[in-house]
Parts: structure tokens; sequence; C-alpha cells
């Protein structure tokens, strides 16, 4: 036992003498004791508080940096109540265990009002799975990925979960190969006996005499293509790698959108920042809303860029309380006709609000001019002019739109349109509304003749911007092809597998092809508000955001306000001449597809502009 004992002693002895050597060589290769001599010197006629205070600062800058030793995931609730996922960050930081920061992230699924129950009780399992999966991924293997890794080395932790989840997506593949053979052997099983639906009966066209065929035939619609596949627990590798973008921005003191800046520029990064255009969501008229009208999921207004931040959310906090009071006020009562009848006719009736997902009121519309005449009234009694103070864009939803048994968008609740019909539809909708000056997702992706026709009739006067109808960011770099369907500017989110790094490359992507990026929120947004230093740091043009209700959106305006107020004060608030609207030359010359055409004169007034600026 004694020779044990002095056994244990001896390689006591001896590792205790390599660390001593270690240490000597360490010193000596840092020039330690000669940096300690200057400190004293320095120091001499300090206080002992200060001098322990320069010793700390000294020994701190010899220390290890500090690296990743621990990632937590667990469940949380989103603005809806709804699960998702939040990573916390732990550093290993001069021998001891630090938690640093932690984010939340939004789910991919979008938000179905006035869903039937069965879908809604699929989806939630579906959800709960996805985060489960996701808090498990991020506890045990990614946090063993990470552990000892520098947090400021984005590109390396991008690089991992990147790898990751590869062998995640291939460990899947190969799960559904081995379930498929085994169904495969067991014998095909038949399927039920069902008869086909009768097809619909042919409508006969207003005016039409009976017998009269009709001359002109429409296409068939191009089926829907299959959605792309989300990898149950994707989210925990967007979450992951924004925690880490997040950690490193707090241990060098640094704001979250400098750091982003830095990864997208690097050593060319401009002396200012700009703050990117608001896209606010003020009223929805869309498929879940209770009135006739479907095709304006989203009404949206934008300030003008010579306002700031500030004054554009005073404008629109004053248009959504003129709304608000305009709801409250009912009708006057029509005189009574003959027959009983008020004479009030559709799209006549009294409006009424309940607050959306989106954060802006949902209203009871029949017309597709009804909103926007609510709008025109609400900007004339604030001596606001639409075109000029603020402009409109529109979200048309147009994925949702469409009636597959009857092959049209639904715009009206029995009223059906075909894709061709839609393009003159828009058209005249910009020709009577000038100040509605984009269009978002306008058709289903699959529809892409008629995106191009749009474009070629409106692409001078109206951004066509693409948003569900958009490919991911993955499948877009993939491909490195973003121009279908034909469009000026893509909206990009933050969700799934997409790291950080993504942002950066699709964001670089867009702004070689001349695109405009736009950095959108999703339909259930979480309480983060890292989405708005992402905008910021990658340079969009717009943010967009929903309405300005509902705390998890709330949060990201006001995290928009002081970083302006920041930027302001540091004297690196810019200003990106893109950010005026342009009129665009449909004439361009050697303008490539998907491309955006020659600019003209900006649709601002100048003066207007430069008195906001002044302001």
């Amino acid at each position: 036992m004694g020779e044990e004992g002095g056994g244990r002693s001896c390689g006591t002895t001896r590792e205790l003498q390599k660390l001593k050597q270690q240490a000597m060589e360490y010193y000596r290769e840092n020039d330690v004791p000669r940096r300690l001599e200057e400190l004293l010197n320095s120091t001499f006629y300090l206080q002992p508080a200060d001098v322990y205070g320069h010793l700390a600062n000294c020994f701190s800058k010899l220390a290890k940096p500090p690296t990743i030793c621990k990632i937590m995931g667990k469940s949380v609730l989103d603005g809806l109540g709804l699960p998702t996922l939040q990573v916390e960050v732990f550093c290993t930081i001069q021998n001891f265990h630090k938690s640093i920061c932690s984010v939340m992230v939004p789910t991919y699924f979008e938000v179905h009002e006035n869903a039937l129950p069965e879908l809604v009780e699929a989806e939630g399992e579906e959800r709960n799975l996805a985060v489960s999966t996701a808090v498990q991924w991020v506890n045990e293997a990614i946090t063993q990925e990470l552990q000892g890794l520098v947090p400021s080395n984005q590109a390396d932790v991008d690089c991992t979960l990147r790898t990751f989840f590869a062998n995640k997506v291939q460990e899947d593949k190969q799960r559904k190969e081995l379930e498929k053979s085994q169904e495969d052997s067991a014998g095909p099983i038949p399927p039920p006996q069902t008869l086909p639906p009768p097809p619909p009966p042919p409508t006969k066209k207003k005016g039409q005499k009976p017998g009269k065929k009709d001359s002109l035939v429409e296409k068939p619609i191009a089926p829907a293509e299959p959605a792309e596949p989300v990898l149950c627990g994707s989210m925990a590798i967007g979450a992951v790698s924004l925690a880490v973008a997040k950690t490193s921005a707090i241990l060098g003191s640094n704001p979250l959108y400098l750091n982003i800046a830095f990864l997208k520029h690097g050593q060319e990064q401009s002396s200012t920042l700009t703050v990117p255009l608001i896209m606010a969501s003020v009223v929805s008229c869309g498929k879940s809303s209770p009135g006739k009208l479907n095709l304006m999921k989203e009404v949206i207004c934008i300030p003008h860029p010579g306002l700031t931040t500030k004054q554009g959310m005073e404008m629109l906090l004053e248009i959504q309380k003129q709304i608000n009071k305009t709801l409250e006020v009912p009708p006057p009562p029509k005189a009574e006709n003959k027959k009983g009848h008020n004479g009030n006719k559709r799209g006549q009736q009294s409006l009424t609000g309940r607050m959306s997902h989106l954060g802006c009121l949902t209203l009871s519309c029949d017309t597709v001019e009804q909103p926007l005449l609510l709008l025109q009234g609400v900007c004339a009694n604030l001596e606001l002019e639409l075109g000029t103070h603020l402009h409109l864009a529109i979200n048309c939803a147009g994925h949702e739109l469409m009636d597959y048994s009857k092959g049209k968008y639904e715009v009206l609740t029995g009223t059906h349109k075909s894709a061709a019909e839609m393009v003159d539809l828009y058209v005249e909708l910009v020709n009577k509304n000038p100040s509605i000056i984009a269009l978002i997702d306008p058709f289903r992706k699959e529809d892409s003749e008629q995106w191009d026709s749009l474009y070629n009739a409106l692409g001078s006067r109206c951004y066509i911007i693409a948003g569900k109808a958009s490919k991911s960011i993955s499948k877009l770099l993939e491909h490195g092809n973003i121009s279908i369907p034909r469009s000026h500017a893509l909206i990009i989110t933050h969700t799934n597998q997409t790291t950080v790094s993504d942002l950066v490359e699709i964001t670089n992507l867009i702004d070689s092809t001349k695109h405009i990026a736009i950095l959108g929120s999703t339909d259930g947004e979480s309480c983060d508000d890292s989405l708005v230093d992402l905008a910021v740091g990658l340079g969009v043009r717009f943010i967009k955001l929903g309405g300005l209700s509902r705390g998890e959106r709330v949060t990201k305006y006001n995290r928009l306000l002081t970083i302006e107020e920041e930027l302001v004060q540091n004297g690196t608030l810019g200003f990106n001449e893109e950010h005026i609207f342009f009129h665009f030359n449909e004439d361009a010359a050697g303008a490539a597809a998907g491309e955006l055409p020659g600019l003209l004169e900006p649709i601002f007034p100048t003066e207007v502009v430069e008195q906001s600026a002044q302001s």
C-alpha cells in the first residue's frame, strides 16, 4: 500500500514539474516579467485598488479567449402562446463557466385562422415534435459538436452546424428508404376504391347565348409544387447560429448589428450604417377575414424615406388610432325604401375589426376598393397624402387564393378569376391607386408566365415582390438563381436551418443581381428582437414586421428605434440613396431577366424629402 502511495506521489510530483515547466515557457514566450515590471512602474503612484485593476486587465489579455462549453435548449412560448425554441449559450471565461445570452426563434409553421379543428390538432402535434426534436439536438449532439469553439469564429461554428445538419438529412433519408423497403417486402396494400368526383358543370358566361361555345379556351393551371420538406428539428440550426453570433457580440462589447455588419462586409465595412425602411401592416382583409374580400391579406404602409424611423412610426400610430375611431363610429342609417330595406349596398356595411396575429386589424370588407377608401379617408383627416407622405403595399398571398376545384383565384367569396384575368385586375388596381408601389405574392410561384406578364406591365411603377412564392434560402443558395419567379425583391426569413452565414450569403447574392432584400417576420413571432439587428447589419432595404400591436412585434419596432438613436449618437447613421423609391425604365436596354430595370426620377418630390431631412 505504501508503494502504491509512493507511486502516486511520484506521479503527482512529475505532473507538477511539467506544469511549472510549461508555465515558465509561456511566461518566457510572452515576456510576462517585462510586462509586469512596466505595469508596476506605471502604477507606482496609484492606489492599491487601481493597481489590482491594472494587473487584472493585464492578465485578462494574456488569458485564453472565451470558448463555448455548453449550449442549452428548451421549449418556451411564442407570442401566440405556442411552443417554440429558446437557446442559451454558456462559455468558459478564465476557467469559469458563465451564461452569456439566450435567443428565441419562431417556428416555420403558418398561422391558419378559422382552420378546421382536425388541422389545428395535427399541426399542433407536428409543432410539438419539431420543438422537442430541436431541444434534443441542442442539448445532446450540438453542444458536444461546438464545445471548445471560439464564438467569434462564426464561419467555423456555422460550418460545423451545416455538417451536422447534412448528416441528419442523410440519416432521415436512409430511415425513409428502410421503411419503404420494409413496406414493399410486406406486399402492396390496395388503395380503397373511391369514385373520382364529377367534373363541375360548365359555367355560362354573362351575355352568352344558349348553345354558343366559348371561343377562348383557358389553359389548365399548373399543379401545385410539393412543399419543400422541412426536417423535424431543423430550427435548432438557425437558433444556435444566431445565439453564437449574439454571444460573440456581447463578449466583444458590441451590439449584434455591428457584428453582423462585420461578417457581411469584413474589412470593407463602411463607417456608416442605414436603418431599413418600415413595411407596417395596418389592416388585413385576407382569406380568414369575415368579409367577402380575400385579396388583401395585408394592406401595408411605407413611410417615405425622408422621415426618420421615429417620425414614420408616429405617423403610423396616428393612422392606426384614426382607423380605430372610424370603426367605433357606426355608419348613419339609410332611409327605408318601400320594401322595408335600408338601401345599403354590399360593401357599405359597418367595418368591424379584430386584432390579427399579424398585429393589425382584421376588417370585414366586401370589395377591393373598401380598405383603400378607408385609408384614403383616414389620411385626409390627418392631412396626409397617399403617394407623397406614405405609400402602400399589398400582400396578396396568391397561394392562399387558388381554388383548385375551379382552377382560378377566388378574389372575393364566389368571384373567381383566371391567372390571366388577375394580371388585368392588378394593372387596373395600380392604375386607380398609384400610391400602391408594391405587390407581394400576386400569384402562386407555379404561374411563372403571369409573373412575367405582371412584371412587364407594372415593373416601371410597382415593385413585384416574392415572399411565400420564393424558394427557401437553402434552395436559393444551392441553385444560385433568384430570378424565378420574376420579381424586383425577395422577402427572406430566419427560420429552420438558415445560419447567420447563410443570411450573409443570400443578401450578397441578392445585392449582386440588383434585386432588393427584405427581411420579414414569420406568422408566429417570438418576443426576441434579434431580427432587427440582423436587418440593420445585413443592410436590407426594407423590414417587414407586421402591425404596431402585439408585444412580440412592438418589441422589434422598439429595437429599431433604439438602434437608430445609437447610430445618431455615434454619428454613424447613413442615408442610402437606394432607399428612395424610383420609377423604373421599362425599356432599359440589356436588362437581364429578373433584374431591376434602369432608374429614373424618384417618386417622392425632392422638396418633401429635403424638408423631412431638415426636420
